[in-house]
């Protein structure tokens, strides 16, 4: 029984964290910001 609940924190944990990471994305692409280069177009080495 303890590791039953030991697994299903830690499952919680890592949902958690996933889901803030995930949050975090979204934000930042709605914000305007891509995952390749963060739109600064000085330090772009042609990636739009």
């Amino acid at each position: 029984m303890p590791t039953i609940i030991g697994t299903g924190i830690t499952l919680l944990v890592l949902l958690g964290v996933i889901s803030l990471a995930i949050r975090s994305m979204i934000k930042d692409k709605k914000s305007g910001k891509t995952l390749s280069c963060g739109g600064d177009c000085r330090r772009c080495k042609g990636c739009h």
